[in-house]
């Protein structure tokens, strides 16, 4: 079994890696460290720093960064979800879209891998879907009870963690990240 350290603060987001990587025989650890934060508007770039900035040398190291675009907000909050959600919130978020029509959005996630060897390689996952009127749900975490993906009538939060991964743009990277381990295991 291959082990990759999780380097997050979010138990969340190890939580759903943990359920979906196990199907490729792939266990996940969180690793807590200082997050480096970099100001940039693309997650790749986000994800790379972070992940050649990571000293630790006896171990696979994964990085994952996420965000919340919506189209009528010209993309906002994007690569700035996580200070949005932590200072404004669900709630804010609701009231910037206030009798706007266009309600889509889609999220984005990034995953990036640093292997034994340095080699380092990016994955992204992305998810079409709309913003409620209001808040649904209990499950998951940040915007998950206001996002809709395509495909559901239910939010994120609606959803059990399996339910979830077979939409969500974390599970799509760390899927495509999964790939890229066993293909390079053959």
């Amino acid at each position: 079994m291959i082990n990759l350290a999780f380097i997050t603060g979010n138990k969340h987001k190890v939580m759903e890696a943990s359920i979906l990587l196990k199907e490729y025989n792939i266990e996940v650890t969180q690793v807590s460290s200082e997050k480096v934060e970099i100001q940039s508007e693309r997650l790749e770039e986000i994800v790379r720093y972070a992940l050649e900035s990571v000293r630790l040398t006896n171990r696979h190291i994964l990085i994952e960064d996420a965000g919340l675009f919506i189209d009528s907000l010209n993309g906002f909050p994007g690569p700035y979800s996580s200070f949005a959600y932590k200072t404004i919130g669900v709630q804010g978020v609701l009231k910037l879209m206030e009798g706007m029509e266009n309600r889509g959005a889609r999220f984005v996630s990034v995953a990036g891998i640093k292997t034994l060897q340095n080699e380092v390689a990016i994955f992204r996952g992305e998810v079409e879907g709309v913003i409620t009127h209001k808040p649904r749900g209990t499950k998951g975490f940040g915007f998950d009870p206001i996002f809709v993906p395509k495909g559901s009538s239910k939010t994120f939060a609606e959803m059990e963690v399996k339910e979830k991964n077979v939409f969500s743009h974390r599970a799509k990277a760390l899927r495509r990240l999964a790939e890229w381990i066993l293909g390079r295991r053959r």
